[in-house]
């Protein structure tokens, strides 16, 4: 019976982790502040337990209390940069990247996938470039970005599979011309070794992205370039950017050995 009860406790203390894990993802760059009616609505869970879970996480620091409502606060933070940190890619990856940049005038982003989204890791731009401002943490889509659709292509097929059916599931009647646009960029990069976004996900930006395997071959991240489409046309990504973007990997895949 005592290890029932504390299995029971245990499971109890899992879920509540997890629940405050959920009401933590909700906070967003675009949403940074949200009320406890808001994050029930986000996350399912019942007011009474959110009220609960942002009592807990305003304690321990990792929310902080405005009137009525919450933003991240700094132990987030915290986390994050350690996470940051411990991403050998990023530090290898950046002085090149911003060479790229300097050297196309166009935004080079560093990515890896976070659920069904992309998520920045980094990114360099000229100190001409003030078209294009991203920041590190923002998410974008899978299927309708080239980072996402680049990132599909450089899974193994079990694994792309596994997220497709998610995807499908997730976006309902909408999937069938998402779906028809990710199967011609995966054609894409068979054969010529990254994916494109022509006004896809932002109507008037073009974007091209490359798989980039970290080191010890398990990590998965993705290399893009992007700007805006009168700046960066897709004669111009197909015949000199992508390409010079899928060398920079290979270049940095060989550092990060």
């Amino acid at each position: 019976m005592f290890r029932i009860m504390e299995q029971e406790k245990a499971d109890s203390g899992v879920a509540a982790l997890a629940r405050g894990l959920e009401l933590l993802r909700c906070f967003t760059p675009q949403e940074t502040v949200l009320s406890n009616g808001e994050l029930a609505q986000r996350t399912g869970l019942p007011k009474s337990t959110v009220s609960r879970l942002t009592r807990t996480l305003v304690d321990l620091g990792y929310l902080r209390q405005e009137a009525r409502a919450y933003r991240v606060g700094p132990s987030v933070l915290a986390l994050g940069y350690a996470a940051l940190a411990n991403l050998r890619v990023r530090d290898v990856a950046r002085p090149h990247m911003q060479a790229l940049a300097d050297a196309t005038q166009a935004l080079v982003s560093l990515a890896t996938r976070d659920r069904l989204s992309m998520i920045y890791l980094e990114n360099c731009r000229s100190a001409n470039n003030v078209t294009l401002r991203v920041a590190v943490g923002n998410q974008l889509p899978l299927a309708t970005t080239s980072i996402g659709r680049a990132f599909l292509a450089g899974l193994p097929a079990g694994e792309r599979a596994f997220l497709l059916k998610e995807l499908t599931a997730r976006e309902g009647k909408g999937w069938r011309a998402q779906a028809k646009a990710v199967d011609r960029e995966l054609a894409r990069f068979a054969e010529k070794g990254y994916c494109l976004s022509l006004g896809d996900w932002q109507k008037d930006t073009n974007a091209a992205a490359v798989p980039l395997i970290g080191s010890g071959g398990t990590d998965l991240f993705v290399l893009s370039i992007s700007g805006p489409a009168f700046a960066v046309t897709a004669r111009q990504l197909e015949e000199d950017l992508a390409p010079r973007l899928a060398a920079l990997a290979r270049h940095i895949e060989g550092l990060m050995v």
